[in-house]
């Protein structure tokens, strides 16, 4: 089999801007969260055994019947509204033919010229020097129902991919898990911004999903998956180029990171005289590359005929209405309410968006922590770690309950700052609680004012002349004896009652 084209010329990111105009789109899957699949009573839950969870219908044997999931209706109309669209009053699923190994009917049950959900909108914001961050509609040109196929395994090999795999398993416990899959139209005039606003739209639709509650929409589980379409046309020309498809992008860094490599790659080979070709392509995480993947099919070669095994969808616009009244509050009404009543500075709300880190705040702050903590540990200790793995935020092993409970423990003096760092370690690499960390290494501050103040007669007889300075009224000069007193305590220790104990004894 032949392995799959690597190339990665680019053009650097600036001359990419000042010869050519991005297109840009996005496909967003939704696994919804219901408790069995789209069309029967299988189990639509994520892992367990291969192939346990699945029936003659999602397996598409001769003589099984599907039913439409009516959870999985309502969660679509309520994911249309939200994102501003019209919701059919009488729709159909189809049958888009292709065959895949993980599809084990050779269709996949979807809709085509009749979704649930067309013609809406979102408004994302991404960050600008001035602070004060820009604005872009990204119009949603439909929002349809359909399954998830199953999953492939490619066993040895080098990258996990079919080519040079020794041999494939498939397991079809997803096959049949309802999806929703949201289409935007071109977003246009993007420019440098083009990369941003990929990955701010995908963050802030994912902050909408979970609000809705429609789904758990981890991107490391597959909850939500995002394909990139992305085309260069001449600066200034008004028209569209010729687009790839990076499939299955499964992280906000990534979606961003895939944009900018795929413009620098559209712009080398246009320079270059070269053209390009329509097709699909896969995303590498490991190497921030793309690869070819197949030529994209269009509409026709799917050859999409009404599915005549199910009957039509028409949802009554009381029924609409009544969902309507279900949505969250709006995003972007959201966030300007969490910022009043948090006290975040205009620069502080926009980098807790920007890390994709505002749900979180917000549910640590609601397990107990205060607004400043929260966004502190967030998107100080936390993203430190999240870039140093290269994962986001919402996927480190660590919930919002652990952040808050480590500040807790802040507040109670029980550990301190330095410590608390320690603990995050700790929970971080699966020690358990934060306070099982704290027990198991050790890390509560010593609150014995006797091994303290041996600890601070220590540091005294060793710093003779500090000591001498204190004595005279130089009393910033006992940060010296509280940095000696901390380093024996080994950091367990609080601060201000060692600088009390010292300033006690040189009195």
């Amino acid at each position: 089999m032949t392995a799959p084209t690597t190339d990665t010329t680019l053009m650097p990111f600036d001359e990419v801007l000042a010869a050519y105009d991005p297109a840009l789109g996005l496909e967003v899957h939704v696994e919804l969260n219901t408790a069995s699949k789209m069309f029967c009573g299988c189990p639509a839950t994520f892992g367990g055994e291969p192939n346990a969870g699945v029936c003659p219908t999602c397996l598409g044997l001769p003589g099984a019947m599907p039913v439409v999931n009516g959870k999985a209706v309502e969660s679509a109309i309520r994911i249309g509204l939200a994102l501003n669209c019209d919701i059919a009053e009488w729709c159909r699923f189809a049958r888009k033919n292709y065959f895949y190994p993980d599809m084990p009917k050779n269709f996949q049950t979807s809709q085509y010229d009749e979704p649930i959900a067309f013609d809406g909108w979102m408004d994302v914001t991404v960050p600008t020097e001035d602070g004060e961050g820009e604005t872009y509609r990204v119009e949603i040109e439909r929002a349809h129902m359909e399954e998830d196929t199953g999953k492939s395994l490619h066993v040895g090999g080098a990258t996990g991919r079919i080519h040079g795999a020794d041999y494939s398993l498939v397991d079809y416990n997803r096959a049949g898990i309802p999806l929703i899959e949201i289409v935007t139209r071109p977003i246009l005039g993007a420019g440098e911004k083009a990369p941003e606003v990929a990955k701010a739209y995908v963050a802030q639709l994912r902050e909408l999903i979970v609000a809705l509650g429609v789904s758990e929409a981890r991107m490391d589980q597959g909850n939500l998956r995002a394909d990139v379409n992305l085309s260069l046309a001449p600066k200034g020309s008004g028209t569209l180029g010729t687009r790839t498809e990076t499939k299955n992008v499964n992280s906000f860094r990534s979606v961003e990171r895939a944009v900018r490599f795929e413009m620098q790659r559209h712009a080398a080979i246009l320079s270059g005289g070269g053209t390009i070709l329509q097709e699909t392509r896969h995303w590498h995480e490991d190497t921030g590359i793309t690869t070819s993947g197949r030529v994209k099919s269009d509409a026709e070669d799917y050859r999409y005929f009404p599915e005549p095994d199910l009957v039509p969808v028409a949802p009554s616009r009381e029924w609409v209405e009544e969902l309507r009244g279900t949505l969250p509050e709006n995003p972007t009404v959201r966030r300007a309410r969490l910022q009043a009543v948090w006290g975040f500075t205009d620069m502080e709300m926009r980098d807790t968006v920007g890390a994709g880190a505002l749900g979180l705040v917000e549910e640590t702050i609601a397990a107990g922590a205060a607004p400043q903590a929260a966004r502190k540990w967030w998107l100080g200790e936390l993203a430190r770690r999240s870039n140093e793995d290269g994962i986001d935020l919402v996927d480190l092993p660590i919930t919002p309950a652990d952040v808050a409970r480590i500040q807790a423990l802040v507040d109670e003096k029980v550990v301190n700052d330095k410590l608390a760092r320690q603990v995050f370690e700790g929970v971080l690499a699966g020690e358990g609680t934060p306070d099982e960390v704290v027990e198991k290494r050790g890390l509560a501050v010593v609150s014995d004012d006797g091994a303290l103040g041996a600890a601070v007669d220590n540091a005294i007889a060793a710093n003779p002349d500090v000591a001498d300075k204190i004595r005279d009224g130089k009393v910033a000069a006992a940060g010296a004896l509280i940095g000696a007193v901390m380093k024996e305590m080994r950091g367990q220790a609080d601060a201000g009652r060692v600088r009390e104990l010292i300033l006690e004894k040189l009195a």
